[in-house]
């Protein structure tokens, strides 16, 4: 009786052992989920679309933290999931199309924007579920991000175009499922001086939904 003890203890030692290496395996998440932080991983080849949060707009400032430039309150995104591995990493997506609408400026000389298209699409986009959930958006095969603004003026039409080639960076957040930049700068590399030297970007994109996805659920980063 005494052994059969012994071995219906080992026997049960033995089986804990083995949960406790399987269950970390077993529980692992996705750095990309859907619907909750534990939810269903992002499959590769999803696609990612967000507008922007409700009540603010993407600005492109000549400064940082200024308020003199141009404003939108329109702007989405589409993006494409390329890599989702186990948490904890960085996930990828490709950004496939980026739009800007109901623009103003209060730049003096300048009485309307006509347009603002994103150039040298598609960027990549790694998202990383490392303390302060950083993101980095850099070029793609063009080697440099470009954004051209054509503002209106009273003496015509003149055109901004803007480049960064080594790359944005920002956040993501869980609390209303959000991705977000905030003064992020792109170099004039031709126009007139009434274009800033230097064009600085913000905006917040939220709820960010999984579009492929059935019901099209929320996009969670762990």
């Amino acid at each position: 009786m005494r052994i059969s003890r012994t071995l219906a203890t080992a026997a049960l030692a033995s089986l804990a052992l083995t949960g406790a290496a399987v269950a970390p395996a077993q529980a692992a998440g996705a750095v990309l989920t859907t619907g909750s932080p534990s939810g269903p991983a992002v499959a590769v080849g999803d696609v990612l679309t967000a507008n922007l949060v409700s009540g603010t707009y993407a600005t492109f400032n000549n400064s940082a933290t200024g308020t003199t430039g141009v404003k939108c309150a329109a702007s989405s995104f589409s993006a494409t999931v390329t890599s989702n591995p186990a948490a904890p990493g960085s996930a990828v997506e490709r950004l496939d199309t980026q739009t800007f609408g109901s623009c103003t400026s209060n730049v003096v000389g300048v009485t309307g924007v006509k347009s603002i298209t994103v150039t040298n699409l598609p960027f990549t986009n790694t998202v990383s579920d490392a303390p302060g959930n950083p993101v980095k958006l850099t070029p793609g095969a063009a080697g440099v991000m470009g954004t051209t603004v054509v503002l209106n003026t009273i003496l015509g039409s003149i055109n901004c175009n803007y480049q960064n080639s080594t790359g944005i960076n920002g956040t993501t957040s869980n609390t209303g499922n959000t991705i977000g930049f905030s003064g992020q700068p792109f170099t004039l590399a031709s126009g007139p001086s009434l274009c800033f030297p230097t064009g600085y970007f913000s905006a917040t994109y939220g709820q960010v939904i999984d579009i492929t996805a059935p019901g099209q659920p929320v996009l969670f980063v762990n």
